[in-house]
């Protein structure tokens, strides 16, 4: 196995609609993919693959996912599709008819996949109109195979709904049911390095099971920091981000938390003659 350098960056939430229909009237969801998208096709070193970690459009239809499917033509990266409780599963596999991994399991969007050294385990946590997140026994087993057949391989365990609860409480009443069950996995799995989530629209990280859980900001809106008990159900257009894992056989992955957009810089911190810039 050759030991590289592996870039995943890791997009969540993006809430199509059919022929860029405004999200909640406020919402171009599909202005921020495409300008996600010309963010991540200009990084260098590109990523080696995107994952999307699900919320692929807005109410799982079939005219939304074609509208996704014409978007994500202008992205030169390969990327991998997950599944979140604004999806339809059979829909998104229609979509992606092309895309086999998606045909690992019958009903479920479950799939394993490699880049370079590192492995990718999808966990499907969405359960049909539902906003809430659960995995089937079926699924654990399948993770818990997956993982003790590659223990020395470096890992990441990705699903939509994340397995803590965030604070935000509007959003902890849709959490992932029985995330301990999660745990108990992952615990014995020590080549796990991180489990990736979505669905908050936040990024937000927790020591969990012997790794670290990780949220995606989303592509467009974000949720509300509202910390409170009685907070509303309110989202924000707060800047937009991703995460981009950064893998190196030296030290595991490295998360870095990138703005989507264009800003002003880079410039720099010294003169040609080595002396800071006063």
């Amino acid at each position: 196995m050759t030991q590289h350098t592996v870039l995943v960056a890791q997009i969540s939430d993006l809430h199509i609609k059919a022929g860029g229909k405004l999200s909640y009237g406020k919402v171009d969801t599909l202005g921020a993919l495409r300008q996600t998208i010309t963010t991540l096709n200009n990084l260098n070193p590109r990523p080696d693959i995107v994952v999307i970690t699900g919320d692929l459009v807005d109410f799982g239809r079939e005219d939304e996912y074609q509208t996704l499917r014409d978007a994500l033509q202008a992205l030169a990266i390969p990327y991998y599709v997950m599944a979140g409780n604004h999806d339809d599963r059979q829909q998104l596999k229609a979509a992606f008819a092309d895309h086999s991994y998606l045909q690992q399991h019958a009903e479920r969007v479950e799939w394993q996949a490699e880049c370079g050294p590192l492995r990718l385990l999808a966990l499907d946590s969405s359960v049909p109109g539902q906003p809430y997140g659960e995995l089937a026994a079926e699924s654990l087993a399948w993770l818990e195979q997956e993982l003790s057949q590659q223990p020395e391989r470096p890992t990441l365990v990705m699903l939509h709904h994340p397995p803590f609860a965030s604070g935000i409480a509007h959003m902890d009443r849709q959490p992932l049911r029985h995330p301990e069950a999660l745990a108990q996995v992952i615990a014995r799995y020590p080549q796990v390095e991180r489990v990736l989530c979505g669905h908050l629209h936040r990024s937000i990280q927790l020591r969990f099971a012997g790794t670290l859980v990780c949220s995606a900001p989303g592509t467009s809106h974000q949720v509300a920091l509202d910390l409170r008990e009685e907070g509303p159900a309110h989202f924000c257009l707060e800047p937009a981000g991703f995460l981009l894992h950064c893998w190196t056989p030296q030290q595991g992955v490295v998360t870095h938390q990138c703005a989507i957009g264009e800003y002003p810089g880079p410039w720099p911190f010294f003169h040609a003659d080595g002396t800071l810039i006063d």
